[in-house]
């Protein structure tokens, strides 16, 4: 097809959206990824999830922590759109910002743009995740009670409140969130919701949210067919995607490739290149089956030298060996097109390094990735041995001047995969990440 044709909303399809999306359970350093993309881009959109979701960014030794905003916001010439597709917790936006600002955030009110078309997360939401769990006992999710799934569920049953709402008829608003609030006091009549307080907070959010809101369909599809360079960035990860991940050990949202265009209103054929970013081992935060899970020395090791405790939940992060099986599965359903591998450094210490490679099930081998969660809990994987490097390369800047183990097990993975890994993280700040050229 000729480069220069043009679809029929008038994009040129030569002018291609790029995506960042985790491909195991979330905390593979999307953040740092999209940090270090965007500096040569003009946008970076959120298109889903909430403020369940944490980037941690490094730059000039100073860390972010990023939930709801962009990780672009840093870039002072990019502008940073929260998508249609995202949950906002205004209480927790602004708690962010002003802690960012703190760190050194600049300027961000001239580049955050947020989707009248996004859903709201209110307080009682959130109160309703906990009692949800409570209610499922030994049989809880470990969701992070953020009010995600809450939220996602008055959105499909057609009574949530969006920014429209908010920053439109105060008095509509006002109704419309009585409404829902006697919902849910029905549903939980332990609830104790504060509606007029509440009410007197959100006239405040509203004054302060209308210079930042736009109809991100149309802005987004404009700057697009002007020749801007967008990239998305995925929040959580391809195994929590409510429809191809762990179910029911999921989030709510859709976190892989396909919600990209269900959360910012982009057509399939403006996405062009899907970057999976790889922690170079896996970890999962909450309950949930994880093949390769070590609960053992290994995975105690991984824990304490990876810092694996959650930016948004502070729990510790469960550690296991890296899984091809659930690697081959969710380039499948994402079609990366390069890999970004994460946290090399932290495998400076092992004498030796498993991956792995195959699942059986009854003895059986399995020839696809289980969508039952139970039965996923019971196989067994099979793995390969490579030899550790034991010396430190958080230095190294050169892919040839990577130990000779090192590059065995990057070039391994490539293998098994059969998608070319362009970068390789080996340590926090912005500079530590290895072009492979």
């Amino acid at each position: 097809m000729n480069g220069d044709q043009v679809l029929s909303n008038g994009l040129n399809i030569s002018n291609k959206i790029t995506v960042v999306l985790g491909a195991q359970w979330g905390d593979e350093g999307k953040g740092k990824v999209v940090d270090m993309l965007g500096k040569d881009v003009d946008m970076v959109c959120r298109c889903q999830g909430g403020n369940n979701a944490g980037h941690t960014v490094v730059v000039d030794n100073n860390e972010y922590d990023f939930h709801l905003l962009p990780s672009g916001i840093i870039n002072a010439k990019c502008k940073s759109v929260i998508g249609n597709g995202v949950v906002i917790y205004l209480p927790g936006l602004f708690e962010e910002i002003q802690k960012n600002e703190a760190k050194g955030l600049k300027g961000w009110q001239d580049r955050l743009l947020i989707s009248d078309r996004a859903h709201l997360v209110f307080d009682f939401h959130q109160k309703v995740d906990g009692l949800q769990e409570l209610e499922k006992g030994k049989k809880s999710l470990g969701t992070t009670k953020k009010g995600i799934g809450p939220a996602y569920s008055s959105k499909a049953n057609r009574i949530g409140l969006r920014i429209a709402d908010l920053i439109g008829d105060f008095n509509q608003f006002s109704e419309k969130y009585q409404t829902l609030v006697q919902i849910h006091t029905r549903m939980f009549p332990s609830l104790e919701i504060n509606v007029e307080e509440e009410l007197k907070k959100y006239k405040e959010y509203a004054n302060i949210l209308r210079p930042l809101v736009v109809e991100t369909v149309s802005y987004i599809n404009n700057e697009l067919k002007s020749g801007k360079r967008i990239l998305v960035e995925g929040a959580n990860a391809a195994m929590l995607d409510i429809d191809f991940g762990t179910y029911p050990y999921v989030t709510s949202s859709n976190c892989s490739a396909g919600g990209v265009c269900t959360g910012l209103g982009v057509p399939p054929q403006a996405i062009g290149e899907v970057i999976g970013v790889v922690k170079a081992y896996t970890t999962r935060v909450g309950d949930g089956p994880f093949p390769t899970e070590q609960s053992n020395e290994i995975g105690d090791f991984l824990q304490s030298v990876g810092g694996e405790i959650g930016v948004t939940t502070k729990r510790k992060r469960r550690c296991g060996w890296i899984d091809i099986p659930l690697l081959k599965y969710t380039s499948m359903v994402n079609g990366y097109g390069k890999l970004c591998i994460t946290k090399l450094d932290i495998l400076d210490g092992l004498e030796e390094i498993k991956l792995g490679v195959s699942y059986r099930l009854d003895g059986k081998p399995l020839k696809h990735f289980p969508s039952d969660a139970s039965k996923l809990a019971q196989v067994e994987v099979d793995y390969i041995t490579l030899p550790g490097w034991k010396t430190s390369i958080e230095n190294v800047r050169e892919y040839d001047d990577l130990p000779e183990n090192a590059r065995k097990y990057i070039e391994k993975i490539e293998e098994f995969l059969q998608v070319p890994v362009k970068w390789i993280g080996v340590g926090k700040g912005r500079d530590s990440i290895i072009k492979i050229k």
